[in-house]
């Protein structure tokens, strides 16, 4: 039988991140830095919240928004956080995970040829997200000059009538870049200008160094226009869990609401009771993951600078973003022979677009002994691959 599948579907690649995941899978002595999880496990007292919600029976499912303690604890979260204050009731939907807040804004608001402006390099699931609701991604490219920040008039310049909206994701997997208040303000006033919606991935908001994140939401005039979609994965090392949420003006949370229960119906039960003690107690925890994030942060940009490896400084989420076009390879042979014959596991930078190629992710959600035996190898590689090229 010949399949006929959906253009869609035709329209949408595997993803990057996972295919060098697989590849190292079956091989034995790999150090994989591909995967954006934290090492570390979900804190004890979340743990604990999740069995005794079982084991009092909790086991059926929840409103379709999640728990109304949980939406009631997330919009204090919110608002002691950013100053941003959400109704429990009626803006406020608890996900499985990011990925699926995103998936319900997109169709909640997107129609067939919509335009949503994406800047690159950006996740891997943006673009398909804008392509499955109908809609169709307009790249605008962001620079290591620029720190990897959104050019505002850049952005500007992409908007056409058939615009509908832009699709942030600060801190940036996969470049670790965290947008500036001031360039966000210019991005806010393009926005109310052109009528646009701003879905905004905040996932990594709570994993920044030395500088302080931005709700988008939070901006003059941003509430009414901004989704805000975060979660409990990256920041309390929940990513098994799959809890996640969408934040936004009444008529647009009910709308994603309404996608969510036809796709999904609730979230885990378990998983949100463990939020709502993550909510309640992790602070400490989210503190001292933050605090070893750092320290390896620095050491891993150090190490690759010295190995020749042009890296600018992230300053949010645990990715380094370094330009390899010195060893003479692309992004993809960068990583594939990195892996052959060092038994190490990135990210080939153009899996997250275009303007990727030329760098790869590195994921610092290691411990710090597995970062200096990868960083080793990775040296050796560099320059033994430099000389080479240098000498072609």
């Amino acid at each position: 039988m010949q399949h006929r599948l959906s253009d869609r579907i035709n329209a949408v690649p595997p993803s990057g991140i996972r295919r060098f995941f697989d590849i190292a899978a079956t091989m034995t002595d790999v150090i994989s830095l591909s995967i954006g999880e934290p090492d570390f496990v979900t804190p004890a007292p979340m743990c604990q919240a999740a069995i005794r919600s079982i084991e009092a029976g909790d086991t059926k499912y929840t409103s379709n928004a999640g728990t109304d303690q949980l939406r009631q604890a997330l919009s204090g979260h919110l608002e002691r956080l950013y100053g941003v204050k959400y109704d429990p009731a009626n803006e406020l939907n608890i996900t499985v995970g990011v990925s699926e807040a995103l998936h319900c804004a997109l169709l909640a608001l997107i129609n067939p040829g919509d335009e949503v402006i994406v800047p690159e390099p950006c996740f891997v699931s943006y673009k398909p997200g804008v392509i499955f609701a109908g809609g169709v991604p307009v790249v605008v490219d962001t620079k290591v000059e620029d720190n990897f920040e959104v050019d505002p008039a850049k952005l500007e310049a992409a908007i056409t009538p058939r615009t509908k909206g832009i699709l942030l994701g600060f801190p940036s997997n996969p470049t670790g870049a965290v947008m500036r208040r001031q360039p966000l303000e210019e991005i806010a006033r393009i926005a109310e200008k052109h009528n646009l919606y701003v879905f905004s991935d905040e996932i990594y908001d709570r994993l920044v160094y030395g500088i302080e994140h931005t709700c988008f939401a939070s901006l003059p005039g941003m509430r009414e226009r901004t989704i805000t979609l975060g979660g409990f994965s990256k920041s309390h090392a929940m990513t098994g869990w799959r809890i996640g949420y969408a934040a936004a003006d009444k008529e647009i949370s009910l709308a994603i609401r309404k996608v969510h229960q036809y796709v999904i119906m609730s979230a885990p039960t378990a998983g949100q009771a463990a939020a709502l003690e993550g909510i309640k107690s992790g602070e400490p925890y989210v503190a001292k993951m933050v605090a070893e994030y750092n320290e390896r942060r620095k050491f891993v940009v150090k190490s690759l600078n010295e190995a020749g490896l042009s890296t600018f400084e992230p300053k949010g989420a645990f990715y380094a973003f370094p330009n390899i076009t010195s060893t003479g390879f692309n992004s993809e042979e960068f990583c594939d022979k990195l892996l052959q014959e060092e038994r190490v596991a990135l990210v080939s930078g153009s899996a997250f677009g275009k303007s990727g190629e030329g760098h790869v992710r590195l994921s610092y959600a290691a411990s710090m002994a597995s970062l200096q035996e990868a960083l080793g190898r990775i040296a050796q590689f560099a320059q033994r691959h430099r000389t080479t090229a240098a000498a072609r």
